[in-house]
């Protein structure tokens, strides 16, 4: 059996500790609980962080527990936001809430004995506590000051905090006293931002129940380049499929900087020690192999997607970035293939307009409503330099229509250059 906190140590996944956590996780089987907020019915992968550390924490013999916030989620915490967040209805929270526990159960064993992971709501204990209860039974025993010392609090008085938003703290504070009480937690885990947070949790078990509890926090994960880890020009980086496509998801990974990689690798899979160093070092002995890259992104797309959508993400990259020829590219699936050219400009003709392109020059000016080229001269020039291809093979005739199949029965795909493609649907 690993031990936790060593573990979480060599893999730089801890930032801050409070004392005697370290010597709870030695003494006994230890119940820990990171909270995860539903504010969209999938999470990302920046929450994947606190995943791996549920998982690591299983592994090591302890026991996770999930919170999923149907209660905090119609609140809204305002660590780490500039602005006060627009409040989720309960219909919205019970679809975000049903995604969120789907993802978490890929991650975790929730049957495995003594310690099974658990998933709990902290609507099931909030939802008959009236507003009077509160104040008077868990409100005075945190002052404001006490309230007001905390970074998410402070960094928010010059552009505004709701009593909503200010009350947070002692809600989620009041979630590690009710999870101490009655499933014996002794630890909550989470983001270096939620610290504030949680230290008010250990504060009400000690004043309230004269307990023990203990805090370990994470760093914030960043990218070596300065931008924010998780996010592409699209948006988030998300776990569901049907935000993020299995392709997009692991070319994400696949496309990290060498620095970003050998930190990702630590943290998002389940590599050994051993394993990472050796494949650090054989990276290193040929960097352009990208070998880190390709590992990390294989590691994750697996356990977050399947094998069978690994398999087809690496199928299409090899086709859109190798020397393929038609019959491969028309090997991919339809769902994939528009995943992969996803933001790529979109031209709709007719079967009838195809058929009367008199060649080659006619379909990529006129035909095409001189999108791809504006012009006959233009078009006919770029061919003449063998600078544009149809279905990955190379246009050789300028004066007749290649033989071509359309991918998927519908689509054709021009490539201009190295980098410019377009995806024309014939309907």
């Amino acid at each position: 059996m690993k031990d936790f906190f060593e573990e979480m140590k060599w893999r730089g996944m801890i930032h801050d500790v409070m004392p005697g956590a370290e010597e709870q996780l030695k003494k006994e089987l230890t119940t820990a609980y990171i909270g995860f907020d539903p504010t969209a019915d999938s999470l990302h992968i920046g929450s994947l962080v606190q995943i791996m550390i549920l998982v690591h924490l299983q592994q090591a013999g302890h026991k996770p527990m999930a919170l999923v916030g149907g209660a905090t989620g119609m609140v809204g915490d305002p660590s780490g936001k500039s602005a006060e967040r627009n409040l989720l209805t309960k219909e919205v929270l019970e679809k975000n809430l049903a995604g969120v526990k789907a993802q978490l159960a890929q991650f975790l064993d929730f049957d495995c004995g003594e310690n099974a992971a658990e998933m709990v709501n902290n609507y099931d204990w909030f939802k008959d506590f009236n507003f009077l209860d509160f104040i008077r039974d868990v409100g005075k025993h945190i002052t404001v000051n006490y309230m007001m010392s905390k970074d998410s609090v402070k960094s928010r008085l010059e552009t505004g905090l709701s009593f909503t938003e200010f009350s947070y703290q002692l809600v989620q504070g009041y979630d590690f006293y009710y999870l101490y009480k009655n499933k014996n937690c002794k630890l909550q885990l989470g983001g270096s931002d939620q610290w504030g947070n949680i230290v008010t949790g250990t504060e009400l078990i000690r004043r309230m129940e004269g307990g023990e509890a203990y805090a370990i926090t994470t760093p914030l994960i960043k990218k070596a380049d300065g931008t924010k880890f998780g996010k592409t020009e699209g948006g988030n980086v998300w776990l569901d499929k049907k935000r993020t496509s299995p392709y997009k998801f692991y070319q994400y990974w696949i496309n990290s900087s060498d620095e970003d990689a050998k930190n990702y690798i630590r943290i998002f899979t389940l590599k050994s020690r051993e394993e990472i160093e050796a494949l650090e070092k054989e990276h290193d002995q040929a960097p352009h192999l990208r070998l880190l890259q390709k590992s990390l992104a294989d590691d994750i797309t697996a356990r977050v997607h399947s094998v069978e959508e690994l398999n087809k993400a690496i199928h299409a990259s090899e086709i859109l970035f190798g020397k393929s020829a038609t019959d491969e590219i028309n090997s991919i699936d339809e769902e994939t293939l528009l995943s992969v050219f996803e933001g790529i400009p979109r031209i709709e003709i007719t079967k009838s307009a195809l058929e009367s392109a008199g060649n080659s020059i006619d379909f990529l000016s006129e035909i095409t409503k001189g999108v791809i080229f504006p012009s006959k001269g233009e078009a006919r020039r770029m061919i003449q330099g063998g600078g544009v291809s149809l279905n990955k093979a190379k246009i050789e005739a300028l004066d007749e229509m290649p033989n071509y199949t359309l991918l998927q029965g519908k689509y054709l795909l021009v490539q201009k250059g190295k980098k410019n493609y377009y995806l024309v649907e014939v309907v």
